[in-house]
């Protein structure tokens, strides 16, 4: 439970008592939650709640001056969002239905097992998460604008497709809940992961780690930390990542290839907010918000029981998909004088224009590496530049023409987008299909034939020996 995912707003106990205010208050940090206000009159708590909004109150109902039962219908009414917790030693039916009706969020009777008070609190907050979010996502839908579009300046694009993700992400920024960012290789989901740490203003680090090549107990070492003596050769504490990210992001890079006893371990880090160093016995609090991403597709995992499903579930909470580079084919145009100023820079050279045929080219073009393959494709291009105010197109033309071909090779690889080929009525000839992707090929290369010759895989003389045959053909 991490109270600084719900804005740094505090838990507001208040109680006559100062033995419960403290004891309550130290269970609470113990389970993470940083600010916790106590309150010992009754009469200061409004007055408290309008300096400073909290995330939710332990109110306990019998106190001097002004009761609980007094003062519960007034923050119902002044702050009908705010979960209201009451506390209190009357095991009383009527009281208890009493405080409900009144718009109690829960009633805990004294006193309150650790357990029962933690479980509560983390409810409340919880509900005041989502009520939160929720409230967000309908201004940002409903006003199309970006509160924080500095956050995402390290991310290239016009595309209204990713203007709605990063409006997303504003929106549940200041989330308890863990993000879960899926997407193809190279599509960019390290940025937007710390896109999202740069919108949630948290204080700590933005920590990443790659899971995909740790066995379970390397895994826990990373993450948990050790005590001097777990093991052989640990000759002293060395403190995880977990730890590191404290206050901040620890980002789960690969979830997908995370072995099922890892598993195990994050689900349990997740739910309970706490860990376990290798070697100890006792449990640490983690306020770390905890970000994963995955190329993989998770539910059919789970269908094949290489994935939990309640680990899926616990992660899924706020979920981003990054598109595919071919799903906004108008970035190519901004990505390329992009990566070509970039490339420029890193190599001291004046950077070239790109050609419109360059444009277009590039835009038929599949890109299953997705930027990061354009990324490649510009910074090879530069390097083999030789000068000229105009970038020469044909490392790219070798680049597509090499993928092409490893496709053809493959023979696992699926049809371009995964689908099979559906020929409906009559199966043509093929001559007929050449003839048809030969056309479709000029039409999208707008006439040019290079362009077309590289889409098809064939070089320029090849393309213009079928196209004087076809003449030649149609003449007799």
């Amino acid at each position: 439970m991490r109270e600084q995912s719900f804005a740094g707003l505090p838990v507001l106990v208040v109680d006559d008592d100062h033995s419960v205010l403290h004891a309550t208050a130290a269970v609470l940090h113990s389970a993470g939650v940083a600010k916790v206000q106590m309150v010992d009159d009754s009469r200061e708590l409004l007055p408290a709640l309008e300096r400073q909004p909290a995330s939710a109150v332990l109110l306990d109902l019998f106190m001097p001056h002004v009761t609980g039962n007094e003062l519960l219908p007034e923050i119902v009414r002044l702050y009908p969002e705010l979960p209201v917790i009451v506390m209190t030693a009357a095991q009383d039916v009527d009281t208890a239905v009493l405080s409900m009706k009144e718009g109690a969020f829960d009633y805990l009777v004294k006193p309150v097992e650790e357990s029962r008070l933690l479980a509560s609190v983390r409810h409340a907050l919880e509900v005041q998460s989502l009520r939160r979010q929720m409230g967000a996502l309908k201004h940002y839908l409903l006003s199309d604008c970006l509160q924080n579009g500095e956050a995402f300046a390290g991310i290239v694009t016009n595309s209204r497709k990713m203007r709605a993700l990063f409006q997303y992400l504003e929106a549940v920024a200041a989330s308890a809940e863990p993000v879960l960012i899926s997407g193809e290789t190279g599509a960019g989901k390290e940025m937007f992961a710390h896109a999202l740490h740069r919108l949630s203003g948290l204080a700590g680090q933005f920590v990443q780690v790659n899971v995909a090549g740790l066995d379970d107990t390397l895994f826990s070492d990373t993450l948990f930390g050790h005590r001097k003596g777990a093991f052989t050769g640990a000759d002293q504490n060395r403190p995880g990542l977990i730890a590191q990210a404290g206050g901040g992001t620890l980002f789960l890079d690969e979830i997908g290839d995370l072995s099922m006893a890892s598993q195990v371990k994050l689900l349990r880090l997740l739910q309970e907010h706490m860990y376990f160093p290798l070697g100890s016995d006792v449990a640490r609090p983690s306020d770390a918000r905890v970000v994963c991403a995955t190329n993989h597709n998770l539910a059919q995992a789970m269908r094949q029981n290489q994935f939990r499903s309640d680990l899926f579930y616990r992660l899924s909470v706020h979920q981003v998909e990054v598109p595919p580079l071919r799903e906004h084919k108008e970035d190519i145009p901004l990505l390329l004088q992009h990566f070509l100023d970039e490339a420029a820079t890193a190599i001291n050279k004046t950077g070239p224009e790109p050609s419109n045929e360059l444009i277009t080219l590039l835009s038929n073009y599949h890109f299953p590496g997705n930027v990061r393959e354009l990324r490649a494709m510009v910074f090879n291009a530069m390097a083999l530049h030789r000068g000229g105010s105009v970038l020469a197109m044909e490392s790219f033309r070798v680049a597509i023409q090499k993928q092409q071909k490893a496709n053809i090779d493959d023979s696992t690889a699926e049809p371009p987008g995964g689908l099979p080929v559906i020929i409906p009525g009559r199966f043509p000839t093929l001559d007929e299909v050449e003839e048809a992707m030969v056309k479709e090929a000029l039409r999208r290369a707008g006439g040019n034939q290079g362009i077309a010759a590289t889409l098809l895989g064939l070089s320029r003389p090849a393309l213009n020996r079928r196209l004087a045959r076809r003449v030649l053909q149609a003449n007799c």
